[in-house]
């Protein structure tokens, strides 16, 4: 699933970075989430496209299936780090 994702910097212009790996909790803030992965975009207009691409779509709906409570499951941040 990951590899499905981190692909999609080679069809997604302004995709810059794709980081992923297990949730370590060392605060014991975030129980439930084992998982996790962070997305670098250029700009808003490359995250922008990256949600409307078709295959993020397709990924992001096995995604979903995949997780516990299905979308529920998944907690997304959108964070414009400087």
């Amino acid at each position: 699933m990951m590899a499905e994702l981190e692909a999609l910097r080679a069809v997604v212009e302004g995709m810059l970075d794709f980081r992923h790996g297990p949730n370590r909790d060392y605060e014991a803030k975030s129980e439930g989430h084992p998982y996790g992965f962070v997305i670098a975009f250029r700009d808003r207009a490359a995250h922008m496209s990256y949600d409307g691409h078709p295959r993020h779509k397709a990924a992001g709906a096995r995604l979903v299936a995949l997780c516990e409570g299905g979308a529920d499951g998944i907690v997304v941040y959108d964070i414009e780090a400087e």
